[in-house]
């Protein structure tokens, strides 16, 4: 039972914009879970808020613009996705890939999704291009967490 709920604990971890399976990775590893489930877990909560995202964060953007509180939060979000967006409108697929992959602060699935959106790149390009990025974060910071020698050994 206490394993369903740091199961559940590292899911929800994963679905939290900023820390997502950079965070849940590590927590996994902290609760001592195997790497290849908490990796599983990981990467299915990091991804079940991207497509929700992708179809709707532009009216909610628009929605936020007519709100006086709202507005300098929209505003920021529209800055953070056109600070990325020009790596991506550069490299294409390949650069939302490496926006989303590469485990830095700032990046991952819901900056890739938000640039994404507002590059108006449709759904069936941005989604498994965020898809991948997210494998290759998760096996980056499974690496880091687990040891790349065990890590490697398992895939081998």
């Amino acid at each position: 039972m206490e394993t369903l709920r740091e199961y559940f604990a590292v899911f929800f971890c994963s679905m939290v914009p900023v820390l997502e399976l950079r965070a849940s990775i590590p927590l996994g590893a902290g609760f001592e879970l195997p790497w290849v489930p908490t990796f599983l877990v990981s990467v299915v909560g990091n991804m079940l808020p991207v497509p929700f995202i992708l179809l709707f964060i532009r009216r909610i953007i628009a929605w936020m613009h007519t709100t006086t509180r709202l507005r300098p939060v929209a505003e920021w979000l529209e800055k953070k996705a056109a600070g990325h967006s020009d790596r991506v409108k550069e490299y294409a697929s390949l650069g939302l890939v490496l926006l989303v992959g590469i485990p830095l602060p700032g990046t991952g699935a819901w900056t890739g999704a938000l640039v994404a959106a507002l590059l108006g790149i449709r759904m069936k390009y941005a989604l498994p291009a965020i898809f991948a990025g997210v494998l290759l974060a998760g096996f980056i910071v499974s690496g880091v967490c687990y040891g790349f020698l065990s890590f490697l050994s398992f895939l081998v």
